[in-house]
C-alpha cells in the first residue's frame, strides 16, 4: 500500500495558510484528503488557573503538544484513523470533544511552525512557506482574533508586539529555507496553487 502524501504548510500569522490548505482541499476530490491543523495541538490546560492560562506565550514551539500531533502523522500515514482534539480559544484550553480524522492518500499539516521543528519536517513529503506581507498579516489576524476569538483590538495588538513577532522573526521566518516550495500572496496566488495541484493530479492519477 503506498503510504499518503504528506504536506507540510507554513508561513507567518495571518499569511494565508488556511487559505492555501482550503484551495488544494477544494480543487481535489474531497474524500482523499485529510487536514491536521496545528492550532489544534495547543497543550492541554485544563489544570491551570484561567489566570495563568492567559499569559501562555502561544507564539513559542513548547506551546504546542508536537509530540502527539507526530503520533498522529504517523497512525495516519498508516492509515489509522485519530482524534483531532479542538481547541478552545477563548478558555485557553482543548474542549472535551474530538474529532475523528480518518486516512487518506493526502494528509495536510498547517500551522505556523510545522516547518520548524526537525521531526515534523521529516515526516513531509512537500514542504511549502506562504510568504505574506507583515502588514497584510497583522491585520488578518486582527479581524480574526476580534471575531472568532473574542479578543479586545488592544489585546491582539499587545499580544502581537509581546509574543507574535518577536517570534515570528525568532522561530517562523527562518524556517522558510526549508520549504520545498515558497508561495507569495499566500492564498490569492492562483498560480502557484494550480501547479501544486497539477503536481498531485500527475501522483495520484485523479
Amino acid at each position: 500500500m503506498m503510504e499518503p502524501l504528506v504536506i507540510g504548510i507554513a508561513g507567518g500569522t495571518g499569511s494565508g495558510k488556511s487559505t492555501v490548505a482550503g484551495s488544494i482541499f477544494s480543487s481535489l476530490p474531497e474524500k482523499n484528503i485529510s487536514i491536521l491543523e496545528q492550532d489544534a495541538y495547543y497543550k492541554d490546560q485544563s489544570n491551570i488557573p484561567f489566570e495563568r492560562r492567559v499569559q501562555t506565550n502561544y507564539d513559542h514551539p513548547l506551546a504546542f503538544d508536537t509530540d502527539l500531533l507526530i503520533e498522529h502523522i504517523e497512525a495516519l500515514r498508516n492509515y489509522i484513523k485519530v482524534q483531532k482534539p479542538i481547541y478552545d480559544f477563548e478558555k485557553h484550553t482543548r474542549k472535551d470533544k474530538k474529532i475523528v480524522v480518518l486516512p487518506k492518500d493526502i494528509l495536510i499539516i498547517e500551522g505556523i511552525m510545522v516547518l520548524e521543528n526537525k521531526r515534523l519536517r521529516d515526516l513531509m513529503d512537500v514542504k511549502i512557506f506562504v510568504d505574506t506581507d507583515a502588514d497584510v498579516r497583522i491585520i488578518r489576524r486582527i479581524t480574526r482574533d476580534i471575531e472568532e476569538r473574542g479578543r479586545t483590538l488592544q489585546s491582539v495588538i499587545d499580544q502581537y508586539f509581546a509574543t507574535v513577532k518577536p517570534a515570528h522573526e525568532q522561530f517562523v521566518e527562518p524556517s522558510k529555507k526549508y520549504a520545498d516550495i515558497i508561495i507569495p500572496e499566500g492564498g490569492l496566488n492562483k498560480v502557484a496553487i494550480d501547479i501544486i495541484v497539477s503536481n498531485i493530479e500527475n501522483k495520484f492519477d485523479f
